[in-house]
């Protein structure tokens, strides 16, 4: 294993796009080969996962589940969300998966100060708890879902190849889940609520349709439900969340669904 910057690194594990990696083995690039775009014969390339986690049997336990399989690499390790901008830098990945609980920095604010760079990589939050006020925030902050450390491999692995994809990995029934923790942990409070009226404000500027779309986003609706509530086509209703991910500045259908919930539409 090499290390760079704190953060441990598989031996070979290729760098960035373009540069060789510890091994001197040249780097592959999934920016403009997107995962199964590849032909018959062709070299299908790699998401690029770096896994950020202060325990190292975790963070064992997830290479060992994500290496081995032809569509994923690991080209990177971190045990403390202090880490995180070094290791991003160095090694670009596609994917971070990201632990909240952390001794010195943690994923949280890991999560908070990535997102805000262009480009980022998604970002999928490890947690032991599947609707706490941790996980609301980072998927606010524009982690693309989160995965309970007791998850199946299987389903991690799926869960990388959807983030990867673009693609949220919280389904309508965990958005509804969350959207009820939220309901019963935080109430109204008594004066001027900033949030509503930040979340008021970035709704004032849809159509009525769009904003139709947004409140059944709100209330955990599928893409199909949403096509049969509101007598369109599933295309239709797709075209309208990218457009609202577009209009909010938004990265993911559950954003949308909790600033709906912030603006007391649902």
């Amino acid at each position: 294993m090499a290390a760079v910057a704190g953060v441990t690194v598989p031996s070979g594990a290729p760098g960035p796009s373009g540069v060789p990696g510890p091994s001197g083995a040249p780097a592959r690039s999934s920016a403009s080969e997107p995962v199964g775009a590849a032909g018959p014969g062709s070299v299908v390339p790699s998401v690029r996962v770096l896994i950020v986690d202060d325990d190292a049997l975790v963070r064992a336990g997830l290479s060992m589940i994500l290496g081995g399989l032809p569509d994923l690499t690991v080209v990177g390790e971190a045990a403390d969300g202090g880490e995180v901008p070094a290791a991003v830098a160095a090694y670009a990945p596609d994917v971070v998966l990201m632990d909240i609980r952390m001794p010195r920095v943690d994923g949280l604010t890991a999560t908070e100060a990535l997102r805000a760079q262009p480009h980022p990589p998604e970002v999928l939050v490890l947690t032991t708890f599947d609707a706490d006020e941790q996980v609301l925030r980072a998927l606010r902050a524009g982690a693309a879902g989160f995965l309970l450390k007791d998850t199946p491999p299987a389903e991690i692995v799926h869960a990388v190849r959807r983030v990867a994809a673009g693609e949220a990995t919280l389904s309508p029934t965990v958005t509804r889940t969350l959207i009820a923790h939220v309901t019963a942990a935080i109430p109204a409070p008594a004066g001027p609520d900033p949030r509503r009226e930040r979340a008021l404000r970035a709704l004032s500027g849809l159509s009525e349709r769009e904003r139709q779309v947004a409140v059944a986003l709100g209330r955990g609706r599928t893409n199909a439900e949403i096509a049969g509530e509101l007598f369109m086509s599933v295309a239709t209703v797709k075209a309208y969340v990218s457009r609202l991910l577009t209009r909010l500045d938004l990265n993911n259908r559950v954003q949308v669904a909790l600033l709906v919930h912030d603006a007391g539409l649902v």
